[in-house]
């Protein structure tokens, strides 16, 4: 199982020079989840940058896969692992779900950089 940090996702959606990084595991839904928290991060930011029509279209593709939601279980997990590895709220979200789950995470987010489990790619 995969997990792509929301980081990941955008650079995705904007062809960006990692995108190729993130692609197979995002085409690759079936053994994909998207934590509900990297929906909010990736509609925030394609809503600001290219429109409601472009963000949805984003959830829509994200939805294709398996949505984690935020429950107090994976909440608890997600702060432990904020104070173990120092990572700001989101990423530890991403980071929780991932373990909870047995994925890897990918991401291009250096907060991940020597993490257990993370596929990490700096960015171009």
């Amino acid at each position: 199982m995969n997990v792509v940090d929301s980081c990941g996702w955008l650079e995705y959606f904007a062809d960006g020079p990692n995108a190729d990084f993130f692609a197979p595991s995002i085409e690759d839904t079936e053994n994909l989840l998207v934590p509900a928290s990297s929906i909010y991060e990736v509609f925030k930011r394609v809503l600001q940058q290219r429109g409601e029509a472009a963000a949805l279209e984003a959830v829509a593709m994200m939805q294709q896969a398996e949505v984690v939601p935020l429950t107090v279980p994976l909440s608890l997990l997600a702060a432990k692992l904020s104070v173990v590895h120092k990572l700001p709220m989101a990423d530890s979200i991403i980071l929780a779900t991932a373990r909870s789950h047995a994925a890897i995470v990918w991401t291009q987010g250096n907060d991940f950089e020597n993490i257990d489990s993370v596929q990490y790619r700096a960015k171009a």
